[in-house]
């Protein structure tokens, strides 16, 4: 069973993309995905542990949107590492596995305090 304490798993997933953003071969193209994916990657945990924080429903609302939204564009640029066949499929499927399991967890999160703030 996978580890579901979430800033220890967001934490493991930005070390993930920092490992693979330094092992990608240097090249123009690969060092805009390098900028992007090592942003979006790393503003995962780093977002996850601010919206910890949140004072407010509303204010952890906006927190897990950026979360999501970060989330969402690391799974975007890892399916483009895919299509352009520059990493190990193994270590890409896991990483992929990992960001459509993270962004499905922080799409049911934001479902569910909706919910809850909408039934007090």
């Amino acid at each position: 069973m996978k580890e579901f304490d979430l800033k220890k798993r967001t934490k493991t997933f930005t070390i993930s993309i920092l490992n693979l953003v330094d092992s990608l071969p240097s090249k123009s193209s690969t060092r805009i995905i390098v900028n992007q994916l090592g942003r979006s990657g790393s503003s995962v945990g780093a977002n996850y542990r601010a919206s910890l924080r949140a004072r407010s429903d509303n204010e952890f609302l906006s927190k897990m949107n950026i979360v999501l939204e970060e989330a969402d564009e690391s799974l975007f640029w890892l399916e483009v590492l895919q299509d352009l066949n520059f990493v190990d499929n193994n270590t890409l499927k896991e990483l992929l596995n990992e960001a459509n399991e993270l962004t499905a967890i922080f799409v049911t999160t934001l479902k569910n305090t909706k919910t809850r703030i909408n039934t007090k």
